[in-house]
């Protein structure tokens, strides 16, 4: 764990009230604490170099995502890194310690703020026409940086479980000296601070009145971050890895603040957007609907490498990229709500007929018209021109559309960019938390709860994200084993490619159940018959140890307290 008190030095400084409707991620080197005391604009850029140390992923395995590791999808190039997670080559000397490094930075520059640079008055510019606003900004800064030290460290406790808790500023012997903190107390600090700041926090920064900034600030956290933070910190601390005695407090507690959520939402006027593909589209950082927050890009980083990683083999440049699974495909229902196994309405020799509309806004498949620039259905046949033998060619039978721009052209000539923003909390996502916290804390998928402030049953939470996609309720009377199997299988489908899986099945213990055996769909064509069979794919690896990730053996080598993960020495 290392972390230098002056770090300081090499913060970025710049100003966030641009014209532009991105928030600016740039960085500049500057000289010391003075320095940035003397302008707001400087404090602003220690807080937007915070930012830059919040996660996403469009690709962070030289292409492949993390949903190469689970039962969402196969990444086409084969030896890709992403392949470690399974295949028996993660270590604590190939640790895939990213997010310890990027956290704990994050952290340290949090406490760097929230020790030095809280209550400052900028005298000198006081008779600036902007003054009050630009006061008004930086006062909120010591939220904002509580609220992405809370984050970084949930980020790291659904990875390590225990990790060091530092809450101030210190130099690397300090730092590296710390124990590890216990998960419990590790969720009860992010529950507190959220508890904390969530009334105190700027709540919406597109309607600030005179204080109006720039559409820039509007990719900063407000209180609805701050409250779907606390939800699915709470939502993983009563999960079985965190809570192995099935402690119905801590589901409780989760229910909540999901409902806490999600009723400040409504009362903003927030509801599930009919267009879901639009959600992970270059302007999505303009719905104010449904997404909570989302990791934005910055002004100048317009980019086309996901769709390069990820359009069909056989486009100029593609890559094949990030494959959906037939365990995925699988998950889409018939339009009847039931498995594509126990309807009458599958049909084999078309099988996408029929589905969940989630389906066609999620993955590409064989006979569909896929990028707009590839003016050809696609052939995922074996033998087609986007298909096997081609080197890189989906080994699947599917090709990623989530957060692949339809209008992106990757070819030499008329190449075209766009953003990607991530989207880290969404309204979606905080009904279906509802759903399992109230699943568990009650046992009973239809009941609602006594507490007053629970107004929704786990059934009626899924069946508003149902709904979007036309899909019908949830059938009634089921039991608690095959509702948990339905909401399982909701969540898959509708969080899929949004970093949840990975997380997902290791926070329920469930991993053998999911991620050891892969399928596909093989496709084959004489003449005019097409022939669609499911096969398996690949068999992986799984020990028990890989719920939790293995610490850096590094950090363990420069610390006098940590301890590594069980499993993993």
């Amino acid at each position: 764990m290392k972390f230098n008190k002056h770090i300081l030095y090499a913060v970025a400084a710049l100003s966030l009230a641009s014209c532009s409707e991105k928030m600016d991620y740039h960085e500049y080197k500057v000289d010391g604490a003075e320095y940035i005391q003397e302008m707001f604009s400087r404090t602003g850029g220690l807080i937007t170099t915070i930012y830059q140390n919040l996660d996403s992923d469009f690709g962070n395995y030289s292409g492949a995502m993390l949903s190469s590791a689970t039962d969402e999808s196969v990444y086409s190039h084969p030896g890709n890194q992403v392949e470690d997670f399974y295949n028996g080559a993660w270590s604590p000397t190939n640790a895939k310690g990213s997010i310890w490094t990027s956290c704990y930075q994050g952290i340290s520059y949090c406490n760097l703020f929230l020790d030095k640079f809280v209550g400052l008055t900028f005298p000198d510019y006081a008779l600036d026409v902007d003054y009050l606003k630009e006061m008004h900004q930086y006062n909120n800064y010591q939220w904002e940086a509580r609220w992405a030290r809370a984050y970084f460290y949930f980020l790291l406790v659904r990875q390590y479980g225990d990790v060091p808790l530092k809450l101030h500023d210190m130099d690397a012997a300090e730092a590296n000296n710390l124990p590890r903190t216990s998960s419990d107390e590790i969720f009860k600090f992010i529950d507190d601070e959220c508890a904390a700041i969530k009334d105190t926090i700027i709540e919406n920064y597109n309607d600030l009145g005179n204080m109006a900034m720039s559409i820039a600030e509007s990719g900063r956290a407000n209180n609805l971050a701050v409250l779907a933070l606390r939800a699915r910190a709470a939502l993983y601390h009563a999960s079985p890895l965190f809570n192995p005695n099935n402690d119905k407090e801590l589901w409780k507690q989760a229910a909540l603040r999901c409902q806490e959520c999600i009723n400040a939402c409504k009362g903003r006027s927030m509801s599930l957007v009919a267009d879901y593909m639009t959600l992970f589209q270059s302007d999505n950082y303009k719905d104010t609907k449904e997404i909570i927050f989302a990791r934005r890009q910055n002004s100048t980083s317009a980019s086309n490498n996901f769709e390069k990683y990820n359009f069909p083999i056989g486009m100029e440049n593609a890559g094949g990229g990030n494959c959906p699974t037939q365990n995925l495909v699988d998950a889409f229902e018939m339009t009847d709500g039931k498995a594509w196994n126990e309807s009458s309405l599958y049909d084999p020799q078309n099988p996408y007929a029929n589905r969940d509309k989630r389906l066609s806004w999620i993955v590409a498949v064989n006979g569909e018209q896929w990028p707009n620039a590839n003016p050809n259905p696609l052939e995922l046949y074996e033998g087609g021109a986007n298909a096997h033998p081609i080197t890189y060619a989906s080994t699947t039978g599917y090709y990623l559309k989530k957060y692949c721009n339809p209008g992106t052209v990757i070819g030499a000539t008329g190449s075209n960019a766009f953003y990607h923003n991530w989207v880290v909390f969404r309204l979606g996502e905080m009904y279906l938390d509802l759903a399992e916290a109230m699943l568990n804390y009650l046992g009973d998928g239809y009941q609602k709860a006594p507490d007053q402030n629970l107004n929704m049953s786990a059934a009626e939470a899924i069946n508003v994200v149902r709904a979007r996609a036309g899909q019908p309720n949830i059938a009634e009377g089921l039991g608690f084993e095959e509702f948990k199997k339905k909401y399982e299988n909701e969540r898959f489908v509708e969080l899929a490619f949004e970093g949840h899986r990975f997380y997902d099945v290791r926070r329920w213990k469930e991993a053998p159940k999911y991620f050891v055996n892969i399928m596909k769909m093989n496709i084959q064509k004489q003449g005019e018959n097409v022939t669609y069979t499911r096969q398996p794919l690949e068999t992986r690896q799984w020990d028990d140890k890989m719920y939790f990730f293995p610490i850096p053996q590094s950090e363990i080598q420069k610390s006098g307290a940590l301890t590594q993960n069980p499993g993993w020495n």
